[in-house]
């Protein structure tokens, strides 16, 4: 009798595990939303994966948010993974993606310059790729989604200019491995090489800021406050990360609000930072727009849809669709009317250290 129980108990466990595992098999695909939780999906639902270059950074975290968002409205699940900034780990974070079934790869380089490999793999496999926000080089990438990076530049040289038209200048650029931070440079010089080439402005310095990193940032502008003995007018930083970096750094010297400073994305603090007055400007690029086009674009290629571009741009390899949208530079005088009115971040947010006798009205 013993025995025959023995018997019966194993039988029932070896039952369990060859339904459980029949199920799983049989099961529905699993992605994971922005919070990383796993979200289930019916066989067959369209499946994107976006790879982000770094979630660290508060910008990137809103395009991730949105973008799931959009995503899921239109039927597709995402898939989402950090490189944390590191360049190798995104190529093996995408190896990855690229065996987990999904319809189309949508990614935010940490280099530019290092992902033909796996574009490669996933023309092979059949899965197009989105470059977003930032052009991938040397690959046959479906299409590009981005704001028109020079003028990005532009805009952040044209409102340093305009506050600070003769003195001396401090270039700081963003990740040396980011196409974008060429773009921007490029835009940037296409307003100050003029006055440069006039003697209206020196440039003290010129830097770039690895991975976009504000600690990196500070300690580029601390050597550069004292290479140039504190006599610097103006600094043209890229993005608003670098720029945080570039007010502590000025903060120490009793220099900040003094010293003419540029951004971009629109970054809370940065955002603070102007109305408070210690930061010039911030390029803003509506992240709104930004990733619903960019999820838009990647279910219709998933879905094997052709997409056209406003035009096209040659990565080095191919002419490639680029849809273009336009950013918006932002100061003091039209935060109310661009970021708050956007409910990009919240009017008590952005002027949470402004006395409350100093702040404009509400509208």
């Amino acid at each position: 009798m013993k025995k025959w129980k023995g018997f019966l108990s194993s039988f029932l466990v070896v039952f369990l595990v060859v339904m459980l595992a029949a199920c799983s098999a049989g099961g529905q695909d699993v992605s994971k939303n922005a919070s990383g939780n796993s979200t289930g999906g019916k066989s067959g639902k369209l499946k994107i994966g976006l790879s982000v270059g770094d979630l660290t950074l508060e910008r990137w975290q809103h395009d991730r948010d949105i973008f799931v968002k959009e995503a899921k409205k239109q039927g597709a699940d995402v898939l989402v993974q950090s490189a944390d900034g590191d360049a190798a780990k995104q190529l093996s974070q995408i190896q990855n993606m690229l065996s987990q079934g999904i319809n189309a790869l949508v990614i935010i380089s940490v280099n530019s310059d290092s992902l033909s490999p796996v574009v490669e793999q996933a023309k092979k496999q059949g899965i197009p790729v989105v470059a977003y926000d930032r052009l991938i080089n040397n690959a046959d990438v479906d299409a590009y989604v981005s704001f028109d990076n020079v003028k990005v530049g532009e805009m952040q040289a044209e409102a340093i200019v305009k506050q600070v038209p003769k003195g001396n200048y401090f270039l700081l650029g963003g990740s040396p491995t980011d196409n974008n931070a060429k773009l921007f440079r490029q835009g940037q010089m296409n307003v100050l090489k003029p006055l440069i080439d006039k003697g209206d402005i020196k440039v003290v310095g010129d830097q770039w800021a690895k991975n976009w990193d504000a600690n990196e940032a500070m300690k580029l502008i601390e050597n550069g406050l004292t290479a140039n003995h504190n006599k610097v007018d103006a600094i043209v930083a890229s993005n608003d990360s670098t720029a945080s970096g570039t007010i502590q750094a000025l903060a120490e010297q009793h220099l900040d609000g003094k010293v003419a400073v540029s951004g971009q994305d629109a970054d809370l603090d940065a955002v603070q930072h102007i109305v408070e007055g210690t930061q010039t400007m911030t390029v803003y690029k509506p992240i709104q727009l930004l990733a619903t086009k960019s999820a838009d674009v990647a279910v219709q290629l998933a879905k094997g849809e052709k997409v056209t571009g406003d035009s096209t741009i040659n990565n080095g390899k191919v002419d490639v669709p680029y849809i273009m949208l336009t950013p918006i530079a932002v100061t003091k005088d039209n935060v109310m009317d661009t970021i708050v009115k956007d409910g990009f971040h919240t009017y008590d947010e952005v002027y949470k250290n402004v006395p409350a006798n100093e702040r404009p009205a509400k509208k």
